[in-house]
This record gives structure tokens, sequence and C-alpha cells, in this order.
């Protein structure tokens, strides 16, 4: 502060002194009253300095009232020390405040595009902010529904209890709003004054993934116990009655026919988690597509015992980029399901089309007894059949269209389906021109 005062008081006296020395020589040039003229000029000297303080000090006030028009007044001594330290302090906040409002954006950006939801709400339930997974999740405007009731968008029973009861202990569980699937709801306080954020997550994937692992492990258990039932029975039976050389060789080989079952059984769930938890195929290993289709054509044959007729088309030059076992096992379980649900004197085609746009498709079509609209969606899911019955005595596991379904993913297709019940049935494998050449 002394730095400051000392220069401005020497000034002030030196414009004094100044004054008073010119008034008392006027005086004396005068033949005036010397000292009188002498206390005026020391006068005149102060309302000087007094006045040229002022406007330095004016201008310094005109610029703090707006300092966004121009600079901070360039003065030297007290008022620009001054002026200089007060735009520096201003200069620092507005750093300090943009590098906040960056941190900020930055901050919600992040949030906007995490895969769960997020809504800030008052403590009138009212929004304050979400990001585009809630909005998504909960079927709400991020900008025209700010500051309105969450639980006048969200009219589901068990949100709105959940809401109102302030509970933080546990989730809400409820449907979606407008469409199929379940959410997961957490209820979280933030601040002091009764504010709440609520995070979303679409549990729909993980339901159905759960209700799928529960129906594998129910339908697991349910093909194997068929079996070992039959087998169990046999094999008491043998122990405590006598059989004839006739009826034991009937009896065996009915157990070696479910123990077949099993083995069926078992390599299916292998090649099927081997599939689901092995690499993905490379997309350099070319596998010639002529020697898959005649691989085919002697399966098929053997297959069919002669009861169709069967038609296998050349490959020709086409190849496809791949695991060659996965390729035939999709492949060959397309066929021998056209086989096995064909009734005999039907025909079974297989031919390989290659398509305009590049890529390809592995197709199996037969004259067998098709299927109902309503099943062609859940066709690929492990152990599903429309008809449990007939699957089970003409030998299938209910694993085959699902292997064909994962490999030919793993390979950057997909698996397609026409049918129509008495008008047989046309399978694709459609493989992406990346995989063809």
């Amino acid at each position: 502060m002394l730095v400051w005062l000392l220069p401005r008081m020497f000034a002030a006296v030196a414009v004094t002194a100044f004054g008073a020395a010119m008034g008392y020589l006027a005086g004396d040039a005068l033949d005036s009253h010397g000292p009188l003229w002498a206390f005026g000029g020391a006068l005149a000297g102060v309302a000087l300095a007094v006045a040229y303080d002022l406007l330095r000090a004016r201008s310094l006030l005109q610029w703090l009232r707006d300092p966004q028009v121009q600079g901070a007044p360039r003065h030297t001594g007290f008022w620009g020390e001054l002026a200089h330290r007060v735009e520096r302090a201003l200069l620092r906040r507005e750093y300090d405040l943009e590098h906040e409002r960056q941190r900020l954006t930055q901050l919600l950006t992040a949030i906007d595009a995490a895969p769960n939801g997020v809504v800030l709400v008052d403590d009138d339930d009212r929004i304050e902010w979400c990001n585009a997974t809630a909005a998504d999740h909960l079927g709400i405007d991020p900008l025209r529904d700010r500051r309105q009731r969450v639980t006048h968008l969200v009219r589901a029973p068990a949100f709105v209890a959940h809401l109102q009861s302030r509970r933080i202990d546990q989730p809400v569980i409820f449907a979606l709003p407008g469409r199929p699937g379940s959410l997961l709801t957490w209820v979280r306080p933030y601040g002091t004054d009764g504010h709440r954020v609520l995070l979303t997550q679409d549990i729909t994937e993980r339901l159905r993934t759960d209700e799928m692992r529960r129906d594998f492990v129910a339908n697991v258990s349910h093909e194997m116990r068929t079996p070992l039932t039959v087998l169990a029975g046999f094999v008491d039976t043998m122990h405590q009655i006598e059989l004839g050389a006739g009826e034991r060789d009937r009896v065996l080989a009915l157990m070696q026919e479910q123990a077949a079952r099993m083995r069926a059984l078992l390599d299916d769930l292998l090649v099927l988690a081997q599939i689901e938890s092995g690499p993905r195929p490379p997309v350099d290993r070319w596998v010639a597509l002529e020697p898959l289709m005649q691989r085919l054509r002697t399966d098929a044959l053997a297959l069919s015992g002669g009861r169709h007729t069967l038609h296998v088309e050349s490959g020709g030059q086409a190849m496809i980029a791949g695991l060659e076992s996965e390729l035939f096992g999709a492949m060959l379980n397309l066929v021998a399901n056209a086989v096995r649900y064909t009734p005999e004197g039907g025909t079974v085609d297989v031919r390989w089309l290659p398509r305009a746009q590049g890529g390809g498709v592995f197709e199996v079509r037969d004259t067998g007894i098709g299927i109902a609209r309503e099943h062609l969606a859940r066709l690929g899911e492990r152990f599903y059949r429309v008809d449990g019955a007939r699957a089970r005595a003409t030998g299938g596991t209910g694993l085959g269209l699902a292997i064909a379904k994962h490999t030919v993913q793993r390979h950057g297709g997909e698996l397609q389906v026409d049918s129509e019940p008495g008008k047989g049935s046309v399978f694709r494998l459609v493989f992406p021109s990346t995989r063809v050449r």
C-alpha cells in the first residue's frame, strides 16, 4: 500500500510547493501580499492535483461499469496499478469460468454417451437434465420436457410408487413405456436440497438371456433324462428277468439307440459351445466350396437311404473365407433337416447361388411338411422344435439350426427361412461379399 501512496504524496507535495512558489512570485511581481498569493497558489496546486486524480479515477470507474467495452485505462501511478490488477483479476476469472465450462461440457458429453440413463430431478420430481440414453429409455424429450414432472411423463405404476416412496435401498423394475422390454431404475439423492438422480438401465436382453439359460438347462435335463431313463429301465430288466437271445438282442439294440442319441446330443452341445466361445473365423483362410458340396452329396445319400430324390449342384470355383469344419457342419445340418422332415418320395435340392451385389447363398430347398409362419421367428433357438414328438421320432437333437445360425453369424452372414405348411421349406445361409470370392 505504501508503494502506491508514497509516490502520490510526493507528487501532491511537489505540485502544492510549485503552486505556492508560483503564487509567491506572482505576488512579489505585483508588489502585493506574497504569502497570501503563495497560499492561493498552493490551493490551486492542490486543486489541480485532486482534479487530475479524479479524472483518472473517473476513467477507471467507467471501465469497471462496463469492462467489456475496451481495455483498462493505461494510467501510471496508483490508478494505473489498480486498473491493471483489476483487469488481471477479471481476466483470470474469465479464464477459470471458461475452463470450468469446458470441464462441465466434457462431463455432460461423457454422461450423455454412457450406456446407462441419467436423469436429474428436483425435490418436486421435476426434470432438470437428462442424457440421451435416459430420454430413449423413458420416452421423453431432453429439451421439451425439462421442468416437467417425471411422474407425469412416465406413468408406470411401479416407477411412480417407487419414486414417491423415496426408497434408495433397492431398484425398481418396470416395463419400458411404449414398447416391449424391462427397465431397471435406481434412485439416489445428491446435494442438500432434495435433488435426486435416476439411473436407468435396459435389462431386456439380460432378462431374455437369463430366461434362455434357464430354458437351456431345463431342455438339456429333459433331453438327457429320457434316454437315461430308458437305459436304466433296460439295465434293471436284464438284471431281474432272464431274457432269450432274440429279446436280449432287441433290448441291446434299443439301448444302443438311446446311447447314440445321448452321444449325438452331447456332440452337438460341444460343437455349439465351441462355436460360441471360439475366436472369430479368419478372413484370409479360403475354403473351396466344391469339395464341401461333394461331401454333402455323399452324406445326404447316406441319410436318405434312397427314399428321396436328391439334387446337389456343383459349387463351381466359389470360395468362402472361414473355418471349413464349421462351414461344413452348418451346411450338413440344413441338409439333414431337409432329409429328416421330407416324406419318402420327396425332393431335396442343394445349391450355391452367387449374389449380384456380392457374396453368395447356400440354399437347401425341400418338399417336406413345411413350417407355420408363427414358428419361423424362433427357428435357430436351442432345442426349439415345431413338433417335438416328430423331432424325437426322427432322431433330431433340436440344436442343428442353432449351430447353423451361430456359424453363419460368426462368418458375417445370416440364416433365412421361407416355409409354408404342406409346401416345403427353403433354408439359406447368406454370406457377405467380404467372405466370398
